[in-house]
């Protein structure tokens, strides 16, 4: 049965009031030919922008039916922008709903689509992107049959292996838009590998490991980049395993990481070459010396470590899609906090929350004293005249 908002409806979050008259009623019943395209395509960009920065479970749950129905229209009948709006809106929305019943009813709707869609090779491919980008994060959501997420992981390699090496050593040219593609399909399986069986990691080690080095010579710095972090993540959880894993080729693949670290090339683009460097490095010391280099996330009075590739590339999938509402989400969301081990939701009211926080003038004062100290303390290392010591 379809819904009609005839009024305005307002929903109270966490003491923050938000009108969605302008978001909701727009998606939720609508006759798919009675809207322009840019209609639905404001519906769709709306309501993202309001599950990324708020949590609206009870708003969702007694909606997510006739949701899912118009996603899955839009996905049916959209083009390339509505399908990909579609496509993240599903993903926001298992979020929102976290695991268990309802986010399964509505992956079990979607997920037919999302493969025929990903398999198709005449589709849109920015829709088809999108759409192997939210598979993966709905499947680590909503699917509850291990055999299913073996299944999906068996999608993804269907495309990025597409990128490997062909039989005579070469490498497949790809343009790319199509490399895109298939970086996605890789990072969507490396965050599948993330709750797979020890069984099935012995065999993707065995089939996959020897083969995605070769990833690291693509074109693409972005599956440059996937490739070698699905690299660590692989080894990581080898080692997981096995703290004596060893691999045949290990001295061959530092080689090639530390050039990719240290890499040079003029004509790559100095973002392109600066972003490379600095993951790699990290990647290095996964392979030769299985560390992580860790990172602290603070979200209003707590705080979480990234402490190994397997959360980190949890924490990315998830910041995908959420953007800057993550720490609104590590907040509120109990299921992203389930997954990452934080506990309940904190309840900190207001005036508890507005206690904690420094005034302007504070920070201001606390900025220049710190600016003045660093300053005072760079200009005696760059004095000339600094005694440097006998040799």
């Amino acid at each position: 049965m379809k819904v009609c908002i005839a009024t305005a409806v307002r929903i109270r979050v966490v003491g923050l009031s938000t009108d969605v008259h302008t978001l909701y009623p727009q998606l939720v019943g609508f006759n798919y030919s009675s809207h322009s395209a840019k209609t639905r395509q404001g519906a769709l960009d709306g309501l993202k922008t309001a599950l990324a920065t708020r949590i609206l479970y009870e708003f969702i749950s007694e909606r997510r039916m006739t949701v899912t129905d118009s996603i899955e229209r839009c996905l049916k009948k959209g083009k390339g922008d509505e399908q990909r709006a579609a496509a993240s809106l599903a993903c926001l929305l298992c979020i929102q709903l976290g695991s268990g019943i309802e986010s399964e009813e509505v992956f079990k709707t979607l997920k037919p689509v999302f493969k025929n869609i990903l398999a198709d090779g005449s589709a849109n491919i920015q829709a088809r992107q999108a759409v192997a980008t939210s598979l993966g994060l709905c499947t680590l959501v909503a699917e509850d049959d291990i055999l299913d997420v073996q299944a999906t992981m068996e999608c993804f390699e269907n495309l990025f292996t597409r990128s490997y090496a062909k039989a005579d050593g070469t490498s497949p040219s790809l343009n790319p838009q199509t490399s895109q593609l298939h970086t996605n399909a890789l990072l969507s399986w490396a965050l599948l590998l993330t709750i797979c069986a020890a069984s099935q990691l012995k065999d993707v080690l065995r089939k996959h490991l020897p083969k995605l080095p070769k990833l690291l010579e693509s074109e693409d710095v972005n599956m440059r980049i996937a490739a070698g972090e699905t690299i660590a993540l692989l080894f990581e959880l080898a080692r997981d395993m096995d703290c004596d894993f060893e691999f045949q080729d290990w001295d061959e693949l530092c080689d090639k990481l530390n050039t990719l670290a240290t890499d040079c090339n003029k004509h790559r683009a100095k973002t392109d070459k600066k972003k490379q460097r600095s993951v790699f490095r990290d990647v290095l010391k996964a392979v030769e010396e299985g560390e992580f280099q860790s990172e602290t996330i603070r979200f209003g009075t707590e705080r979480m470590t990234i402490d190994s590739w397997v959360r980190k590339r949890t924490y990315d999938a998830f910041r995908e899609f959420v953007g800057s509402g993550m720490n609104y989400h590590l907040q509120g969301n109990e299921f992203i906090r389930d997954v990452f081990e934080l506990g309940p939701p904190m309840l900190v009211d207001s005036a508890t929350m507005k206690a904690m926080k420094i005034s302007r003038f504070e920070r201001h004062l606390h900025n220049s004293a710190a600016f003045k100290a660093r300053t005072k303390a760079r200009s005696k290392c760059r004095d000339k005249r600094v005694d440097v010591g006998e040799f």
